[in-house]
């Protein structure tokens, strides 16, 4: 018993108990947010690395090997202590990682939500201006549909993505919760795949002038990646 309370205390006195991370203020969701939050996320990342670099500096014990002898006395070739605090506090990151990924996906979810209500507004303002002057149901010159962000430029055979449809020089207009509007990164596409393992996404793509809906599941499968393609962003 008295083990158990002086391992709590030991983990109060390392400072390492920390709030979840915190959610964005209430309110829309900007870019801004967003990366606030990929840089939070980096950071954690950076943290858990070097939680993993102080248990492979003592004798490159992990997370589960045993901290004591055969005869169960608290091995003297180890700091014990220091391991013991780097694995709580890499388990603490770990679920502070796991819970703002999920901020990052909500938050991608709004930002496309709030595109795709933005597009249909203008949409329905240019056809009233249209109606209005008498013109009939047209499109304004003002108005644009999305554009695309990123292309393709390979694919592997017998990838998901190959069997997904998905050719080399696709553009790509939306990927999942991903388009033009909240677009920043090629990383913005990853997260997405991260959390959509074994899911169907629905991509829009321009291919020769035709805009084509694909659903495409990441997956593990024979080579690299949840996907088997390249992508890179557009320069416009």
């Amino acid at each position: 018993m008295s083990e158990r309370r002086e391992s709590g205390d030991e983990r109060r006195e390392s400072g390492d108990e920390r709030a979840a991370p915190e959610r964005p203020p209430m309110g829309p969701v900007t870019i801004s947010d967003v990366q606030e939050l990929m840089r939070r996320k980096d950071e954690i990342e950076a943290q858990i690395k070097a939680y993993y670099d102080v248990l492979e500096d003592q004798k490159g014990v992990g997370m589960n090997e045993p901290l004591v002898d055969i005869e169960g006395y608290p091995r003297a070739d180890v700091d014990v202590y220091q391991v013991r605090t780097a694995r709580h506090n890499i388990i603490c990151l770990q679920n502070d990682h796991k819970a703002l990924m999920k901020q990052v996906e909500e938050a991608l979810h709004q930002l496309h939500a709030r595109g795709k209500e933005k597009q249909a507004r203008d949409a329905a303002e240019a056809q009233n201006e249209a109606l209005n002057q008498g013109q009939g149901p047209s499109r304004s010159p003002s108005w644009s549909p999305p554009r695309p962000f990123a292309k393709v430029n390979s694919v592997s055979p017998g990838s998901p993505a190959s069997n997904s449809g998905l050719q080399v020089d696709d553009e790509i207009v939306e990927f999942g919760s991903v388009n033009a509007y909240n677009f920043q990164n090629l990383q913005n596409i990853g997260t997405v795949v991260q959390h959509s393992e074994g899911h169907p996404l629905n991509v829009t793509v321009l291919r020769g002038g035709e805009r084509l809906q694909l659903r495409l599941v990441p997956m593990r499968w024979a080579g690299k990646g949840l996907l088997g393609c390249n992508i890179i962003p557009l320069q416009r």
